[in-house]
């Protein structure tokens, strides 16, 4: 069975895309996903995969880190 560790991986990629005046598709798009991924990754509903993620921070020129925000969770072993 998956183990729950509460992770999680937060993001602002809709502050990005709205300063960027691009709509959902547009930025699904110029990134080869559809744009129902970049609605839920935006909701908090979806975690993209790293080459994803490589993308869409390469495509607005900025760290990896300034767009998507890695939260520890707590380990219920501990």
């Amino acid at each position: 069975m998956k183990k729950d560790f509460g992770d999680n991986i937060s993001n602002t990629v809709y502050e990005h895309r709205v300063l960027a005046r691009m709509s959902q598709q547009e930025l699904a798009d110029k990134v080869g996903v559809s744009k129902q991924t970049i609605f839920v990754m935006e909701k908090g509903n979806y975690v993209p995969t790293l080459l994803l993620a490589f993308r869409i921070s390469d495509f607005f020129k900025v760290p990896l880190t300034e767009i998507f925000q890695y939260e520890e969770g707590k380990n219920n072993d501990q």
